[in-house]
């Protein structure tokens, strides 16, 4: 059968059940891969269509007026499907309405193969940054001319689908079979399609010499150049002009390019910081362009000196950020070439050796294991790196994809085929290589604690996002263990009769283990799950019980509890000491009995991944012995805050357990500053009432070699920026939490009127931002705004961020990461509001041990500690709004401490002069009509 039908829907909603209708139909015909056919019209729901789909599509209600109802139609549609597979972009939701209506007026259902094209280009398409449609085909470059209208969309979809079969034929052999074993398991009807290309492809081999096949698996083939680079022959200076000046690189690589005098004054103060071998904090406001500005001059030295030099970024997104948009643009910009490698964390890569272990296994996958195989699959044939941050996964498939990243390659053996296949292994020869690094702050944090370093040798290195420095530095000097994480590697043990790793080793190599293990490991492992168990609940209910009256709430609304053996009730405090104890002792029993297996798998000279999953298991189990020692039984030399998050309407063991110092400036003046020639950290916020001191305290840097420079922002505040603050708002100290609440709903939805949403609304607390939602969901009359919030609304940052953009009339409710790192320029973001100074709860454990720590120092706690850390934490909300110059809006500051409190200025002269309205809500709400 070589006929499709393509099929889109526009509809008065998303629930066919609910008596929502189609209004649109669009369909084409594909035969002989060439669209031949085309059918479209519009039907008369016989309802109103809601005013957020009038928006949507374009589709009014006069417009259905004289137009056919569905009951006219179907039969002319029932005969386009016949002898066709039916294909849609989101099958379920098409066929759902299709079939409905069918049965409504009498008709037989339609029940042709179908085809998914949201389930095919996830598998073919694994890179893509979205699998939206229109998303999709910009991705594609397949011109969309109206998105949401049905006719259209089955245009778009007929030639996504086209493109998917391009892909299927230039599929090497083995991907074809790897994926026709998934088959089954997947919701479109593919097989002859995959079986028709698998036998293409049996009698024509693929002439791609790019891609290596070993032992079933086909993989894009990569190699390490190492050739020798061109000296530089430049002086700085002369090189810096020859970018940064009117008739530069610069000028001719970027449109409209405009001199930044600070871009240029900042890759100066690096190079000098180099050259003295000093370290230097630099703020670089917005628009600076301080990716350029660092990356200009650490080209020029490591390229110059021969020295290699290490970039950190604060997460592997930004990393991936560099490496695909700013290293490019340095490219074309530098008169001679440079290596760049970027190097991350052992989990993010792919392990070709534990993927062909799991090939055996699609018996029992499910569909996102089966989605996520295929997808794998595809993606092997083109990535060079292994870098699963390249692919979205479904939700299930990262659990899938720990099973087969390098972490678990333990001890890899040098002498193994593998070895060399090793994208982790091949990533790390290639930073040894190379002029610049590229990692991110976890890496570099855990080669500083690490015994065996993770990156090549450095001793320049730049520190991007570094107001991140000091948290990430503390939480890898601290530790976090929870129940999921224990009872996920004691079932990877397995009993001595299902199949896991004891039944493999006691059964199937037979290995001959004393019979008093083999009797005794059931029990031991039920033991250790049983202990584990109930100290998670136990611990769960202790929290419960202390919190009763006052309880936190984390940012993602957690219970958490601050607990100290000092202070603990020390009859139920030593039950748990006890209950740790046992469980220490039935995890030393398990490590016993693996390193007897161990043992016996050497001496019979067996050699099998087995062998790596024990010592990885053993690795696990001691980690989890330490852990249980420090946070419960040692007393730590290194002042050490520890807490209890749980999940209260969670599963009765969901406890979650951290530790952190509270101070880690000793730390890194030893271990890192001195040992270093220069560090450069930057950030756009860094100071505090115009001052470094701040950080320079808490992160230990010698002022004697340190060169500090704060560089303001290109952009004209003044002109671009509105900062309004109402002084009638409800008092919150006071208690008027509902009522404060509630007037921030009131005056976001009013504010929406008048921007047409285009609103980001930055909470301090979960718990402020779901009432908020809530009320506000109440209050909108129809769905003329699409509501968007962080915790309710499904989907990571970036999908938000995304689905935020994709609408005309958003608001976007985020608090915790939505502070920073969100990127909105342009019309898509007219109005930010501030509901709260981004101060931490004063009960949140770290904040209280660290305040401790000021106070027993015989430090003001509030002002060296809690207030610069809101000041920072505000400063980056603030630089959400104006991210070019020509961006445009007000930001609304709910909160009135900022002008009448006495710390209230060194929140306003933080940011830039802005003219600022203290008035009442109903005058500010007037301005910003006149403001837009």
């Amino acid at each position: 059968m070589d006929r499709y039908v393509v099929i889109d829907l526009e509809t008065t909603g998303n629930s066919p059940a609910k008596t929502d209708k189609i209004i649109e139909v669009g369909i084409v015909v594909i035969e002989q891969d060439a669209i031949v056919d085309s059918y479209s019209t519009l039907l008369n729901p016989k309802q109103e269509i809601p005013s957020f789909i009038k928006n949507l599509t374009g589709i009014s209600d006069e417009d259905v007026m004289g137009a056919p109802t569905f009951n006219e139609v179907a039969e002319e549609i029932i005969e386009l499907f016949k002898d066709s597979y039916l294909i849609a972009h989101n099958v379920p939701f098409d066929l759902g309405f299709l079939n409905l209506e069918l049965e409504n007026c009498g008709q037989p259902k339609l029940t042709n193969p179908v085809l998914d094209t949201v389930e095919l280009a996830r598998i073919f398409f694994p890179t893509s940054p979205s699998y939206k449609l229109n998303q999709l085909t910009e991705h594609l470059q397949i011109n969309h001319n109206q998105p949401h209208r049905a006719l259209s969309d089955a245009f778009v979809t007929g030639k996504l689908f086209l493109k998917i079969k391009e892909k299927l034929a230039s599929l090497p052999y083995e991907t074809m079979e790897q994926l026709l074993k998934l088959e089954k398991t997947l919701k479109s009807d593919v097989y002859k399609l995959f079986h028709y290309y698998k036998e293409r492809r049996l009698f024509n081999p693929s002439e791609d010499t790019q891609i290596d096949t070993y032992r079933g698996l086909a993989y894009r083939h990569t190699e390490i150049i190492d050739e020798p680079l061109s000296p530089v022959d430049i002086s700085f200076g002369d090189y810096l002009d020859s970018i940064y000046e009117a008739d530069g690189t610069l000028a001719k690589t970027m449109e409209k390019y405009e001199k930044r005098t600070g871009q240029r004054e900042m890759s100066e103060i690096i190079f000098d910081a180099f050259q003295g071998k000093q370290h230097a904090l630099i703020e670089a406001e917005t628009g600076t362009g301080k990716s350029l500005a660092y990356l200009i001059p650490a080209v020029y030295e490591a390229v110059s000196t021969g020295k290699r030099i290490v970039i950190s970024t604060y997460t592997t997104q930004l990393q991936s950020q560099l490496l695909e948009e700013e290293i490019p643009l340095i490219q074309k910009l530098l008169p001679f070439p440079f290596r760049v490698a970027l190097l991350k964390g052992k989990s993010h890569y792919i392990s070709l050796e534990k993927l062909e272990q799991e090939l055996a296994e699609t018996e029992q996958d499910n569909y996102d294991i089966a989605l996520t195989k295929a997808m794998i699959f595809v993606w092997l044939t083109e990535t060079c790196t292994g870098d699963i941050d390249e692919i979205q996964l479904p939700a299930s498939g990262y659990r899938f994809f720990r099973r087969i990243s390098a972490e678990m390659e333990e001890n890899i053996d040098p002498t193994s085929p593998w070895f060399f296949k090793s994208y982790y292994q091949k990533a790390r020869r290639r930073a040894q290589q190379t002029n610049i690094v590229i990692t991110n702050h976890a890496l570099l944090c855990t080669d500083m604690f690490h015994a065996s370093s993770l990156l090549p040798s450095f001793d320049q290195v730049i520190i991007d996002e570094a107001h991140h420095f000091e948290a990430t530095v503390s939480r890898h000097y601290g530790l976090k263990l929870d129940y999921v994480q224990m009872q996920y590697t004691l079932n990877q043990l397995g009993k001595t009769d299902d199949e896991k790793l004891v039944y493999r080793i006691l059964s199937h190599y037979k290995v001959a283990v004393p019979t008093t293990i083999v009797e005794q490991w059931n029990e031991l492992l039920e033991n250790a799950k049983y202990e584990t168990d109930d100290l998670f609940r136990q611990l769960f209910q202790y929290v419960m019980e202390q919190r009763r009256t006052n309880k936190t709430l984390s940012d993602i609304g957690r219970t958490q509890y601050r607990f100290e053996k000092k202070q603990e009730d020390e009859r139920k405090w030593s039950t748990i000491i006890d209950m740790v104890t046992r469980l220490i002792f039935y995890l030393r029993d398990l490590i016993h009995g693996l390193a007897i297996m161990k043992a016996q798998l050497n001496k019979e000279e067996i050699r099998h991944e087995d062998n790596e999953r024990i010592n990885y298991c053993t690795e696990q189990l001691q980690i989890y012995i330490d852990q249980l020692e420090q946070l419960f039984l040692v007393e730590d030399g290194m002042k050490q805050v520890k807490w209890m998050e749980i999940e209260a309407n969670g599963a009765k063991n969901a406890v979650y357990l951290y530790s952190e110092p509270t101070d880690v400036s000793t730390l890194l003046a030893e271990d890192f500053f001195t040992t270093k020639h220069s560090v450069i950290l930057t950030s756009a916020t860094l100071t505090m009432g115009k001052s470094f001191q701040f950080i320079i305290d808490r992160l230990g840097i010698d002022p004697d070699r340190l060169i500090t420079k704060q560089i303001a922002s290109p952009f004209s505040y003044l002109d671009q920026v509105q900062l309004m603050i109402p002084n009638d708002f409800p008092d919150i100290k006071y208690g008027n939490n509902d009522d404060f609440i509630y007037a921030t709903s009131e005056v976001i939805l009013s504010l929406a009127q008048i921007t047409d949403g285009r609103m980001l609304v930055l909470f301090t607390s979960y718990e402020m931002l779901r009432k908020s939602f809530e009320i506000l969901k109440e209050m909108m009359q129809d769905d003329h705004y699409a509501l968007i919030a962080q915790g309710i609304s499904s989907g990571s940052r970036t999908r938000l961020k995304k689905n935020f953009q994709s609408f005309n009339n958003a608001i976007l409710l985020g608090t915790s990461s939505f502070w920073e790192g969100v990127d909105i320029p342009g019309e898509d973001l007219s109005c930010l509001v501030i509901v709260r100074l981004p101060f931490q709860p004063p009960d949140h454990p770290v904040h209280q041990a660290k305040a401790q720590f000021f106070k027993n120092k015989g430090k003001n706690p509030f002002m060296e500690y809690a207030l610069p850390n809101a000041v920072i934490r505000f400063k980056q909300g603030f630089g959400r709004l104006i991210r070019s110059s020509n961006d445009r809006g007000i930001v609304f500051i709910c909160d009135s401490r900022i002008v009448k409190a006495r710390y209230g200025k060194y929140f306003i002269d933080s940011i830039p002069k802005v003219p600022l309205t203290f008035d009442t809500t109903n005058e500010l709400l007037k301005k910003a009509e006149q403001w837009f």
